[in-house]
């Protein structure tokens, strides 16, 4: 399970970094027309003919067993639906272009992986996926309690819904996270720490006392340590370039690196960078935290968090950890859409595909088959009815559980709490959610202009935001931005926003 979650760590932060190559996605106006269901004039399962129905999702873990596992859900939608799955998995590299393909052509496809990193809003602006709503009404009506209202309707294009967002961490807190073994030995107690500043004697006491461990080091180039205390505080609506504040009342978009919050992170980063409290390398290494962990190397990092981060960190890094969470839980504007499915419009019967979706929220064996494959070949129950691997056996199935469906039905692996699910509807249920959830930024009117702010952000950011750089320099950055075209890059997104709020009643 350790595994299993992580990858939904690193393929998030992997789009989020690279969504505007893998195509940025926005908010065009558009028509229903040519959109319409493919529904059957009858009873789907009253025709007799059992249909074939095609599923497509991002395939990033092992899956030799795809006909093994499909042959499985299939007997159990068969019986309930009149139909077989077929299972289709598509490397995250080569996403973006089959999927194009798929859409394009006529190919039967009839369930799709839908995200606001994978062109989601382009997809519905030229009719590619149909609007859900009446399908919904008529097959899913139990999926819409599977998760927060504000997240089912969170994915909404011109008050339509084109996609259901996977039952998941819809929400992150933020904080510290270290190696218990170190905060037992000096006798540590986070439960006083309440803001970052609170950290440093702690940071004081590891670097006194601990040669050759870095008392904070960076989970990566991105995941720097000033942009780690901001995230919380501000939605970056894609890739940064124009935030909102988590607590804005009017939708007003800011630069983020004029902002006291940017130059406060900057500083107080700086200052424990000079007293050597961040690893020294921090702007060039290509090591992550959990590699510095685990060598010895780290006593910890900054991270967003979730119920069972500890236990899933704790795998990685083979210590046992602990964490202080410095903010409540947050849903920001891609919490929502960051993984949903939808229905293309080559599929061969919508009403099918519908009930397809609806069991894959609702029936505990067609879950717990795709997420966790085959019982006694991909995975046995232990004593307390949890699971784990076969002994002596490498699994030809670990499926992104998290990326379909409702993962709350699927058995719990061992290793991680056995209410997992019901921590985690609580924490999704207790989050503050951006003002602007379900907006995504279509950046193609100023991809030139993005191109050169990026060239810009390349050459200071990351040694800005690790301490590495003084902050002298942040007047000198800002003023390059701006020559690059940040600001139109913000006139453009606030458009977007505006147009956004307007056609959701915000």
């Amino acid at each position: 399970m350790v595994k299993r979650w992580k990858a939904s760590s690193i393929v998030l932060s992997t789009l989020l970094v690279s969504s505007l190559t893998l195509g940025a996605c926005g908010n065009s106006n558009n028509s229903d027309s040519g959109n319409t269901s493919k529904t059957s004039s009858s009873s789907p399962t009253a025709d007799g003919k059992t249909e074939q129905l095609t599923v497509a999702f991002l395939g990033i873990g092992t899956m030799t067993d795809v006909q093994a596992v499909q042959d499985e859900i299939s007997k159990i939608t068969k019986e309930k639906i009149n139909a077989t799955v077929k299972l289709m998995p598509i490397d995250v590299s080569a996403w973006t272009q089959q999927t194009n393909l798929l859409l394009a052509g006529n190919e039967p496809l009839d369930l799709m992986v839908t995200s606001s990193f994978f062109n989601y809003s382009t997809q519905v602006a030229k009719n590619q996926l149909l609007p859900l709503d009446d399908l919904l009404e008529k097959y899913g009506q139990d999926m819409k309690n599977t998760m927060e209202p504000t997240i089912y309707n969170g994915t909404k294009i011109n008050g339509k819904i084109y996609g259901v967002p996977s039952v998941r961490d819809t929400a992150a807190d933020y904080g510290f996270i270290a190696r218990k073994d170190l905060v037992d030995k000096y006798h540590i107690d986070l439960s006083k720490v309440k803001s970052y500043e609170d950290l440093e004697p702690i940071f004081k006491i590891i670097k006194d006392n601990e040669p050759g461990v870095n008392p904070l080091v960076q989970r990566s180039q991105t995941g720097t340590i000033a942009n780690e205390m901001l995230t919380s505080r501000f939605d970056p609506l894609g890739e940064g370039l124009g935030v909102l504040p988590m607590d804005s009342g009017d939708l007003k978009i800011v630069n983020l690196f004029e902002t006291q919050e940017y130059k406060d992170a900057l500083s107080l980063a700086r200052k424990w960078y000079k007293a050597g409290y961040i690893m020294q390398d921090a702007a060039t290494t290509q090591e992550g935290n959990n590699a510095l962990v685990k060598a010895g190397k780290a006593f910890g990092y900054f991270s967003n968090m979730k119920p069972g981060f500890e236990s899933q960190e704790a795998g990685l890094n083979g210590y046992e950890m602990s964490a202080v969470r410095l903010t409540p839980p947050i849903s920001q504007s891609t919490s929502a859409t960051s993984f949903m499915l939808s229905i293309p419009k080559n599929t061969r019967d919508a009403d099918r595909a519908m009930q397809l979706m609806n069991l894959l929220y609702t029936d505990k064996d067609v879950v717990n088959l795709l997420d966790n494959g085959i019982e006694g070949k991909h995975y046995v129950k232990d004593d307390q009815g949890q699971i784990k691997k076969p002994d002596g056996v490498e699994s030809g199935w670990v499926f992104n559980q998290w990326e379909v469906g409702n993962n709350s039905l699927a058995s719990v692996w061992e290793g991680t709490a056995p209410d997992i699910w019901d921590q985690m509807k609580a924490f999704n249920k207790a989050a503050k959610f951006s003002p602007a959830l379900g907006f995504t930024f279509d950046a193609n009117p100023v991809k030139t202009e993005i191109a050169a702010v990026t060239n810009v952000t390349n050459q200071y950011k990351v040694g800005l935001e690790s301490g590495s750089l003084d902050p002298a320099v942040l007047p000198e950055f800002v003023s390059k931005l701006k020559a690059a075209g940040l600001d139109k890059i913000m006139a453009e997104k606030q458009k977007q926003l505006d147009a956004w709020a307007a056609a959701n009643g915000k």
